[in-house]
């Protein structure tokens, strides 16, 4: 369970498409303090899901980070879809498949009866006897 999850449970609550909140505001809903690069920096609150545990929290909620303002210390996330499913562990989260897994399904055929432990080269046989 990450120490934001609070964040994410309080957005999938809410009934509205957009919910402004301070930066205050979400230290309050996580009870945590933010990172310091998050009053200082305006990418830390970009949709990259690869940014921060924070993201992937309201990403997972079915929002997205608008209208940051760095000077006011306040945004507002907007509903982009429904939430993602719960999990039953927190690790299966950070594992992602590759969009190239089982890309070559079905590309090679093993004839009937090929023993695919026997080695390829005859010179290995030797080699194995030796």
């Amino acid at each position: 369970m990450s120490k934001y999850d609070r964040l994410g449970d309080f957005l999938k609550d809410q009934k509205l498409e957009r919910v402004p909140l301070t930066f205050a505001e979400v230290e309050r809903i996580t009870q945590t303090k933010l990172p310091a690069s998050a009053h200082k920096h305006r990418p830390w609150w970009s949709n990259n899901s690869t940014n921060s545990v924070l993201t992937r929290v309201w990403l997972d909620a079915g929002f997205e980070s608008e209208q940051v303002n760095m000077t006011a210390q306040k945004l507002v996330f907007r509903r982009v879809k429904k939430p993602k499913a719960e999990s039953s562990t927190s690790a299966s989260r950070s594992v992602s498949i590759h969009p190239a897994y089982g890309a070559l399904k079905g590309l090679v055929k093993v004839t009937p009866g090929t023993d695919l432990t026997a080695p390829a080269d005859p010179e290995w046989i030797e080699a194995g006897r030796n």
